[in-house]
């Protein structure tokens, strides 16, 4: 079983850019399809970026395509999204996701995934 911790959310004015990390522990991350997943209040979770296990293969939403960027360094068990030119409706807690893989297969719908971490509040101000 693998635990997922994230970090790096916060408060940041539109334009701005955030880092936000999700470390894994109890398992090695290289076996592992990983998925970024956001839930705005009053709105279904909703996929943001996906890749595989080893990064070789990536998924972005169209509404973060050229503004996020999903990456992972598997010798630190840790997967990144480096979230730039943010907008007041990015406003959401962001969950990362793990799922056993090692396929170049990436995962987009939330039933796929097995763990789940408790998520980091990204709030952006216009």
């Amino acid at each position: 079983q693998v635990q997922l911790v994230e970090s790096g959310g916060g408060l940041v004015q539109a334009g701005g850019s955030l880092r936000l990390s999700c470390a894994a522990s109890g398992r090695t991350l290289s076996s592992y399809a990983m998925g970024w997943f956001r839930q705005a209040p009053g709105k279904e979770r909703e996929i943001v970026a996906a890749i595989n296990w080893n990064g070789g293969s990536t998924y972005y939403a169209d509404f973060v395509k050229g503004r996020f960027t999903i990456s992972r360094d598997n010798a630190k068990n840790t997967v990144y999204l480096q979230m730039s030119s943010l907008k007041p409706e990015d406003t959401a807690v962001y969950y990362c996701a793990a799922r056993p893989a090692t396929s170049y297969t990436y995962y987009t719908q939330s039933r796929e995934y097995d763990y789940w971490g408790q998520g980091t509040q990204v709030t952006v101000s216009s």
